[in-house]
């Protein structure tokens, strides 16, 4: 059963467009209705609900707890811990344009990055992505390591258990990413993110986070109960139409990147979103889910035809 956020609905403008995704419950014996609703969605937005993942909303709230003590601390703290050339650690407001085309400045949020744990004399410690993770000192934050370390790993459960979907949708083996240059041994980044409370206006190029398509595999999204993600399914359009994706307790919000768009020969959609402030404070957790370095990308065999030749 869904319970998309009421009161998230009633806090947009009446003008807005409601996206109503497809929503995928992964406890679900039925695995072919819960692939005919995945790819359906993957052909219409390349984004889609997940329910029935295995994590506890307890221990989802836990981890929204520990970010937001962390965002609480004082921007000297923060500044200590300031994100390395591994792409690891804390980003301050502003920072980042994801669309600078049409931003005036950078995106209206904070963020702090968590990648996969590799130690420095490890050899894979030399690869981009790669690398020892930047932690707030125990003192000040005691837990929150072991926090976010369990969460990216069940993370990644989750993510693997969308991708065995996806491969069935695309007529692969189920297991087909699970292979070790693939996602047995991923390329997975957690992003911890904090909107300020301020309000966006895109005719003016003010974005809590500007329009863009993420790189990667998948990204699986936890938001708190405040609307502000929007998509745009046809990014060509004369103007452009943007819907507005509502938050649903418990629920991933999942989307493919400009990868898997390729892999699957455009077949599979990559699709721009954004967030607009409208005034309230919001957090959201981010994880992105990548393949392995080693990992060969190239048109997926049953993506094409004589008549559909690889892009």
């Amino acid at each position: 059963m869904m319970n998309i956020d009421e009161e998230a609905i009633k806090s947009l403008p009446d003008s807005a467009t409601v996206s109503f995704l497809n929503c995928i419950d992964l406890s679900s014996s039925d695995i072919q209705h819960s692939v005919s609703l995945l790819k359906q969605a993957c052909l219409d937005s390349g984004f889609f609900y997940v329910i029935n993942h295995g994590i506890s909303e307890e221990f989802i709230d836990e981890v929204f707890s520990q970010s937001k003590r962390f965002f609480d601390l004082p921007i000297k703290e923060k500044m200590k811990l300031l994100r390395n050339k591994k792409h690891r650690g804390y980003t301050p407001a502003l920072d980042e344009y994801l669309d600078p085309i049409n931003q005036v400045h950078g995106d209206y949020k904070e963020g702090y990055y968590i990648g996969v744990e590799v130690p420095e004399d490890d050899s894979d410690a030399e690869k981009p992505f790669y690398g020892p993770n930047v932690w707030p000192l125990n003192d000040i934050l005691p837990g929150w390591r072991q926090t976010m370390e369990k969460y990216h790993q069940e993370a990644l459960e989750v993510a693997k258990a969308i991708a065995r979907l996806i491969a069935l949708a695309l007529d692969l083996g189920g297991n087909f990413f699970d292979q070790q240059e693939m996602l047995g041994k991923p390329i997975a980044m957690l992003r911890l993110l904090h909107y300020e409370g301020l309000i966006s206006d895109p005719t003016k190029g003010l974005y809590g986070a500007g329009a863009h398509s993420d790189f990667g595999l998948i990204t699986l999204l936890a938001t708190d109960d405040v609307a502000g993600l929007q998509i745009c399914k046809h990014k060509d359009a004369k103007p452009q139409i943007w819907e507005h994706v509502a938050p649903l307790k418990g629920a991933f919000i999942v989307n493919l990147g400009d990868l898997l768009e390729r892999w699957s020969n455009s077949m599979f959609r990559s699709t721009l979103h954004r967030v607009l402030g409208n005034g309230q404070e919001r957090y959201s957790i981010a994880y992105f889910v990548k393949p392995n370095h080693d990992c060969l990308v190239e048109c997926l065999p049953t993506c094409q035809s004589p008549e559909n030749p690889p892009k």
